[in-house]
């Protein structure tokens, strides 16, 4: 122990010779003939692999790609266009079979702008809605070409209601443009009643929620001024947007809460006939029909409490505005039964 610390000592005074360094670095060296790789861990000796667990048969088996995937894959893409192809056949032959009826019905039931052939069509019928409400959608964009052919739609569907002796029609359209362009719609919708009635044609108001009606109404008949004459029929057309259903609710409610909460409305009296008679002032009143010229149901946020009893009506597979369309409503709504939950 003694030597071995003499020796370190005269180590450390000295500088040492190429022998001395491998001789304290030998320990930590690996044993000759053996290499490592920084990179790659030393392979393990075969003594060590003779307890290791050689692969099964069966994930060697697993492993490799299989005739029974290749066939069920195969099979799953033979279904898959089979149901396809069948769907789409289906598709197609009940598209055409309704392009087929509409226009035989659009050829059988023509109006040729005929108010007198309108009440021969609905003439049959037990009963007719005292308020009819359609839901449009602005094709195009909001270019002045859109907004021309909705406000040609509105004008026509006018001219069945009236024709027919319905007196309200609402018209429902998710922007509102058509209440930007009230006097317009005024002008077409009226241009195109003299189409079907000639001089005698009816008497026009265009209103909206929120608005004052157009035109302004006239002034009460006095002494020395002459009323209107009473057999003129008066027609309304209601206009309607998505800012008047769930806002509006919405609103309502706010309102009515806020009444309860400062003693002016008790809680017991707010009532379902109490929500009705406010929404029927401030929007419009229950329709007894809703039209959709749409292929599909779609009310694209129409009031909601506004249709709770109402009879909605749409041909599948339809597109656009039709007169056949139209009649076949109010012929199902005819023959519809309102039980009101009896």
């Amino acid at each position: 122990m003694i030597a071995a610390t003499r020796e370190a000592e005269i180590i450390r005074r000295r500088p040492l010779s190429a022998h001395e360094r491998e001789k304290l670095l030998s320990q930590y060296l690996p044993p000759p003939g053996v290499t490592s790789s920084p990179s790659r861990s030393p392979s393990p000796s075969p003594s060590k692999l003779k307890g290791t667990r050689k692969p099964s048969k069966f994930l060697a088996r697993r492993r490799r790609p299989s005739v029974r995937a290749f066939v069920d894959n195969l099979l799953h893409i033979i279904l898959f266009h089979v149901i396809h192809t069948f769907f789409s056949l289906y598709i197609r032959i009940r598209q055409t079979y309704h392009a087929i009826v509409n226009r035989i019905f659009a050829i059988l039931y023509y109006h040729h702008r005929t108010p007198e052939l309108i009440r021969k069509d609905v003439k049959g019928l037990k009963r007719l809605p005292g308020h009819l409400s359609v839901i449009l959608s602005l094709e195009g964009g909001e270019g002045q070409r859109g907004v021309e052919d909705l406000m040609d739609e509105v004008a026509e569907i006018m001219a069945w209601a009236s024709c027919a002796g319905i007196s309200l029609v609402s018209v429902y359209e998710r922007t509102g443009i058509l209440k930007s362009y009230t006097p317009t719609l005024h002008s077409m919708t009226t241009k195109t009643l003299s189409l079907y009635y000639g001089s005698a044609l009816p008497h026009l108001t265009i209103t909206a929620p929120h608005t004052s009606p157009y035109p302004s109404p006239p002034p009460k008949p006095t002494t020395t001024t002459p009323s209107t004459n009473p057999l003129t029929p008066q027609v309304e057309l209601r206009l309607l947007s998505s800012t008047d259903s769930t806002p509006t609710l919405c609103d309502l409610t706010r309102t009515l809460t806020e009444m309860s909460q400062h003693g002016k409305l008790s809680a017991s009296d707010i009532t379902t006939d109490l929500i009705n008679a406010e929404i029927k002032d401030s929007v419009c009143s229950e329709p007894d029909l809703l039209i959709l010229f749409g292929p599909t149901v779609c009310l694209d946020g129409y009031p909601c409490w506004s249709v709770r009893l109402t009879e909605i009506f749409h041909v599948q597979d339809n597109e656009g505005v039709g007169y056949q369309v139209f009649l076949r409503a109010l012929h199902r709504f005819a023959k519809s039964e309102m039980r009101f939950g009896r």
